[in-house]
């Protein structure tokens, strides 16, 4: 029997619980937006690093390889320490986006391997080293400037000889109250070394800003064998430790002497810290109760051997909580295997199974606890001093409605500790194939009125909840709507009803806010692209005038589209929605128009010569210019396809009629797409922006090695501009802005600008959300043209595909990042031969924020298995999703 999908079964009806508890724990909450209480809205350095330890967050709790409840009121972490390093390590270490050479970046080493839905089972690994942790080398290291890559912590040496520990956590569920933690630690070095292991609970701090009047929680010690938890809203708990170690106590307050220099008298949160590391006896309560605590526990591991240390947290009082305890393990870790066994079935390569499994995994413990109240925020609280008036003034302030505080897909555990609007549609995707019922309350999520703004915006993120994403929220319901009755045998239109009548308000604030001339061309802003155009298209140009993206406003036809195709679904039950679906499709069609002649000047975003779509910049003077960046701006359109089954319009006759009227009536308008009223494969009818001229053209930039066509996937930027720099002329001279000339040039890896911050390069790079589309896009194309249709790929090779053949072979040259070659090396550690040879690191797999253009290294967040995770649903055969 597949129990987990009996127990997904069961907390979908309401009959068990089993998210309640789960690695819902953020690996980081300092440097976020939520805890800047600054005048300036510098986050990173309000609640930095070195004050986390000692500083009460107000909005979450962070820990390594966390475990709390839905609502994070009870928050069970590890802390360790080596004896040489000089902090305890109770969170990951990294740096800030002021501190990196190429931006924010996590400077610590550390896998998530495995995973269930219902998190009755996890498995994660941190490595720790011996040595005194190297905070201060790794932050001088980098910054010696734009044109040196990230120095990480492998390359600081402290793993030579193999002197560390390798740290594996493992958590199951006896029930869905019952929540066990094994910590097994192995000493991979030549000699015996001591590590102090510490497994802790802790309250999230509610009690000290004056809004909370409940009874404050407890944690206190019971006949020194266990702790008594509770909470007001979560009840009572008991938290046992097997072997007898030491409790240590205290209060998760802030340490005010520490902070803000004032003399105050308690325990607080560093106390732990200043207990072992500062050897202050005192700091620790010795009347062993709290809102914070630890069982100590102080091992000597011998060289190649290891320890084990279990702890147990459960709603029920037990008297021998270790006798069923590995055999708890031991099922539920078999019913991993038979979950992922059925589920993996028509896969018959075992590398392809490890490498999916493990990026589940990292969406499994992707999902954290988020609480964000901006009004509250704004206003401050009644128990602490009032913020800056600059706060009004400043970031977020017309977001008053938002109130956050759910389980949600994040991008990367440690650098994007907040949910991203666009990321989160493509998580959705692979999350689907594993856990329907989240995917779709996450899109729901999105749309709920404490999120999407009145005016029907979505929100982006916290550092700018304003700015645009690409409208891919449609998309991404129509693709979970399709897997999941797919996969589960039924359509579930309810969910596909809700979501739509909201994002029908979305696409009314695009069509409001971002076609500011009523043309049906979109500026839409840097639309998650971040650095790959001249400017930052999400400020005012620097000489005046506007952009007209290609990227925009193919993904409004795009939208147009996806809106059209959910109506026409919604409406084979009730008619009312075929009125809807010709609105879209009309919507499609004039937004067809506006790219071929925009606002009638005879001038569309496409280049005949160049067989490509530009941006177009509209200068003061009124000139028009194309500005010829081959990018993935020029790629979009290819997005904008859908077809339509005969059997579809037979069943929607009114919709039908209109097609016909259109096509009768607007021939100018029919004409400019691909020529959906002739039948193609199977009489079905295509709707897209780019015929079968234009697309061979722009495929065959796309499929030129020298140009798009990487070894691992497309890039976001033509290597052609790495000889030729695209620079942007006005009046015959080279624009400047800041000094700088507007340039633009391939970098296969790490960004150069600032733009952005310059964490994020899309000037070369393989990003996984635009491949992802590009081959959906080509398959959709496919079942309308079918066989007959091929192009040349890699062009100049001679090789005529199929376009189903080349989406095919760009999939599979992104599945090569990941899985092992002829030789057993891995592109994405192409950086670092030892994880490529070590067995102790090698088939540990990182899911990096995006890959080198040329080579397929990981580059930037390295734990981002949130989009990046797209990669498990690409290795997941087609005819099962």
């Amino acid at each position: 029997m597949n129990t987990e999908k009996k127990r997904l079964d069961e907390d979908r009806d309401g009959k068990q619980n089993w998210r309640k508890w789960g690695p819902y724990l953020s690996e980081r909450q300092w440097g976020t937006v939520r805890e800047d209480y600054s005048a300036t809205g510098e986050a990173w350095e309000y609640v930095s690093h070195d004050a986390s330890r000692s500083r009460a967050y107000r909005w979450g709790e962070d820990g390594i390889a966390g475990f709390c409840d839905d609502g994070q009121h009870l928050c069970l972490s590890l802390a360790m320490w080596n004896g040489n390093d000089p902090i305890l390590k109770e969170r990951m270490f990294g740096l800030t986006g002021n501190e990196g050479n190429h931006g924010e970046d996590v400077k610590e080493v550390y896998y998530y391997l495995d995973g269930t839905p219902t998190n009755s089972y996890l498995k994660t690994l941190y490595k720790y080293p011996h040595s005194e942790f190297p905070y201060s080398e790794l932050v001088a290291r980098n910054q010696t400037g734009k044109d040196q890559p990230e120095f990480e912590l492998i390359d600081t040496g402290v793993f030579d000889e193999d002197r560390y520990f390798d740290v594996f956590v493992e958590y199951a569920k006896a029930d869905t109250d019952d929540i066990l933690m094994k910590v097994t630690v192995h000493n991979r070095g030549p000699e015996t070394a001591e590590l102090h292991l510490l497994p802790q609970l802790c309250f999230r701090n509610t009690w000290s800003w004056g809004r909370d009047h409940s009874e404050k929680p407890s944690l206190a010690l019971r006949q020194a064998k266990h702790v008594d938890v509770s909470h007001p809203k979560l009840g009572e708990f008991h938290f046992y430790a097997n072997d007898s170690p030491s409790f240590l106590f205290t209060e998760n307050d802030t340490n005010t002497k520490r902070i803000f220099g004032t003399e105050t008298i308690g325990h607080f949160k560093d106390a732990f810290h200043e207990y072992l590391i500062q050897g202050n006896q005192k700091a620790v309560n010795e009347d062993y109760d709290g809102t914070k605590c630890a069982a100590h526990y102080q091992l000597s591991i011998p060289a190649g051997g290891s320890s084990t240390v279990q702890v147990r947290l459960t709603a029920e009082a037990l008297n021998n909580p270790f006798s069923d305890f590995d055999g708890h393990f031991e099922k539920r870790q078999q019913e991993a295997d038979v979950f992922y066994d059925e589920l993996q079935r028509d896969i018959r390569d075992e590398d392809v199974k490890f490498v999916q499994r493990q990026a589940f995994a990292g969406l499994i413990w992707g999902k954290q606890f988020y609480y964000f109240d901006v009004r509250q925020w704004l206003d401050g609280d009644p128990g602490q001093p009032s913020p800056p008036e600059s706060r009004r003034h400043g970031r977020n302030r017309d977001w008053e409605h938002l109130n956050n505080a759910d389980v949600i897909s994040m991008p990367d555990t440690w650098e994007y500790p907040w949910y991203a609007a666009w990321d989160l549609a493509f998580h959705c995707i692979p999350l689907v194939v594993i856990d329907a019922e989240f995917a779709k309350n996450q899109l729901v999520l999105m749309t709920r009125e404490w999120y999407m703004h009145p005016n029907g915006q979505i929100p982006a993120y916290e550092w700018a909840f304003g700015d645009v994403n690409p409208p891919v929220h449609a998309w991404a319901a129509w693709r979970v709507y399709q897997i999941d009755r797919k996969y589960n045998g039924k359509a579930d239109r309810d969910f596909l009803e809700r979501v739509f009548h909201k994002l029908m308000l979305n696409f009314t604030w695009w069509v409001n806010r971002k076609d500011v001339d009523d043309r049906n061309v979109f500026q839409g802003g840097f639309l998650g692209l971040d650095n790959i155009g001249v400017f930052d298209r999400s400020a005012e140009l620097p000489g005046g005038g506007h952009i007209d993206q290609a990227d925009g406003t193919a993904w409004m036809a795009m939208y147009a589209l996806n809106l059209m195709r959910i109506s026409l679904e919604l409406a084979l039950d009730n008619p009312v929605y075929e009125d809807i679906a010709t609105k879209f499709f009309e919507h499609f069609l004039h937004i067809a128009d506006a790219m071929t002649n925009v606002a009638e000047t005879g001038q569309g975003l496409w280049d005949e010569e160049d067989g490509f779509y530009y941006d177009a910049l509209h200068l003061p003077n009124g000139e028009v210019q194309p500005m010829k960046v081959r990018s993935l701006v020029g790629i979009v359109p290819l997005f904008a396809v859908d077809t339509i089954e005969p059997e579809m319009l037979e069943q929607l006759p009114d919709f039908a009629r209109r097609l016909r009227w259109v096509t009768d009536n607007r021939p100018d308008l029919a004409a400019l797409v691909s020529h959906w009223h002739e039948p193609g494969l199977g009489d079905r009818r295509l709707l897209s922006l780019l015929r079968g001229h234009r697309m061979k053209c722009l495929l065959r930039r796309m499929l030129d090695e020298t140009e798009f066509l990487s070894d691992y996937g497309i890039r976001a930027l033509s290597k052609v501009h790495a000889e030729h720099p695209y620079e942007l002329i006005c009046d015959g001279q080279l624009t400047q802005c800041g000094g700088e000339p507007m340039t633009v040039d391939y970098q296969p890896a790490e960004s150069t600008t600032s733009m952005f911050g310059g964490n994020s390069n899309w000037r070369g790079p393989i990003w996984f959300p635009m491949n992802f589309l590009i081959i959906e896009s080509l398959q959709k194309f496919h079942h309308y043209y079918g066989d007959d249709f091929r192009v040349e790929c890699p062009v100049g090779s001679g090789n005529e595909l199929t376009l189903k053949e080349v989406a095919d072979e760009i999939s599979q040259r992104l599945q090569r990042i990941f899985l092992k070659d002829e030789q057993g090396n891995r592109a994405v550690f192409k950086q670092y031969p030892r994880m490529q040879t070590d067995p102790l690191f090698r088939d540990h797999i990182l899911f990096y924020e995006y890959f080198h253009g040329d080579n397929g290294r990981g580059v930037g967040a390295s734990h981002q298995t949130g989009w990046t995770a797209l990669i498990a649903k690409l290795m997941q055969p087609r005819a099962k999703s």
